[in-house]
């Protein structure tokens, strides 16, 4: 290499240097600028469990409920009593004292059939029974001055009986003309209209007492003594989480050879007619029962160790290991980590974390 080329190979390698110098200067002096923009711009996403995040929930308080723990079964509701009402005797329906679906007292007139012919033999019987009794009164004076024979009154006297027992049976079969409630009840549709003929037997309404309920329900035969005369049952209806109570007052003294099963019968009180004859009920009848404080099976959370539920404390979620009991369908007993009253957070699990900001949305 000659000297001429080492020298410009020299002055390449300064001005590459200097450059170098020169671009490290620059980028020092400006990186330390961003830390700071990218610091603001991660603020709004770091820390635990998003903060400065609203997560929306919805919350159940927790109470005491009434718990029943023991056999369960299904049942049906039947009416204290009920009865097809129909017609006793043949004839034309004059009036019809009801509207369909209303409630009707003891002794009230449903309908009532023509009676004109009824009524006509009546007034023929009661003046030969006025005619009979004058004649009666008349041979008693007789006999007792021995004008007539003890044989000839008493024809007479058996006479006036007997037309007294025909009057009795008119008034029974007009009597029978007007159908009645024969209880306090609600009656149902119609199947008869006005000016219809009826024949004994012909079916008017159906007719049903719904002031008290039957709860029948039938348990399997191994817990036949688990179960006695006099129990508190609990059950509830489709679509109705209202636990209703009844007691039962007859077992069937016979085991259904083909299921297995006994049925019982308990009795309850229907205050304000809010359920009605043929729903489908599903019951309990208990070996423990009372009130206990409940929170819905959804609000559990399966932690390593226990379970745990999120209950919102000054807005914030916070997670509380609880110990559970009893569950049902819908609902879990909490034997210890809750108190009344706590809001137990039951949508939005998956989203809070510890210290979350929520907004309750029920």
């Amino acid at each position: 290499m000659t000297r001429k080329t080492r020298i410009i190979l020299l002055i390449c390698i300064a001005v590459v240097a200097v450059g170098a110098l020169l671009l490290y200067n620059y980028f020092s002096t400006q990186s330390p600028q961003s830390p700071p923009e990218q610091s603001a711009k991660g603020s709004g996403s770091s820390g635990k469990g998003g903060a400065g995040r609203v997560i929306p929930v919805s919350i159940y308080i927790a109470d005491f409920r009434q718990l029943d723990e023991g056999i369960r079964s299904v049942g049906t509701l039947l009416p204290n009593e009920e009865v097809n009402i129909s017609s006793e005797i043949a004839g034309k329906v004059e009036r019809i004292a009801f509207d369909e679906g209303t409630f009707v007292k003891r002794g009230g007139i449903l309908v009532k059939v023509n009676d004109d012919d009824l009524q006509a033999q009546l007034k023929r019987s009661v003046f030969q029974r006025d005619l009979l009794h004058d004649k009666l009164e008349r041979n008693r004076i007789l006999l007792d001055k021995d004008a007539i024979s003890r044989e000839a009154f008493d024809q007479i006297e058996t006479d006036y009986n007997m037309i007294q027992a025909d009057i009795q049976l008119l008034q029974v079969r007009i009597d029978k003309t007007e159908i009645k409630a024969p209880f306090d009840g609600m009656i149902g549709f119609r199947y008869i209209g006005l000016g219809s003929y009826v024949q004994p037997g012909t079916l008017v309404a159906r007719f049903v007492d719904n002031s008290k309920l039957k709860v029948q329900f039938s348990i399997n035969e191994k817990n036949i003594n688990k179960i006695r005369n006099g129990d508190w049952i609990s059950f509830s209806t489709e679509g109705d989480r209202i636990v209703n109570r009844a007691r039962i007052y007859a077992i069937d003294p016979t085991i259904d050879e083909q299921t297995r099963t006994i049925a019982m019968r308990a009795m309850y009180e229907n205050a304000g007619m809010r359920l009605k004859p043929g729903m489908l009920i599903r019951v309990t009848a208990g070996e423990k029962s009372g009130n206990t404080l409940q929170v819905p099976t959804e609000a559990i959370v399966p932690d390593a160790a226990s379970m745990k539920v999120w209950v919102v404390r000054g807005g914030k979620a916070a997670s509380t290991p609880v110990t559970t009991g009893t569950r049902s369908e819908t609902m879990i007993e909490i034997t210890a980590g809750l108190m009344p009253g706590d809001s137990v957070i039951v949508t939005g699990l998956l989203q809070v974390r510890e210290g979350s900001q929520v907004l309750i949305s029920n």
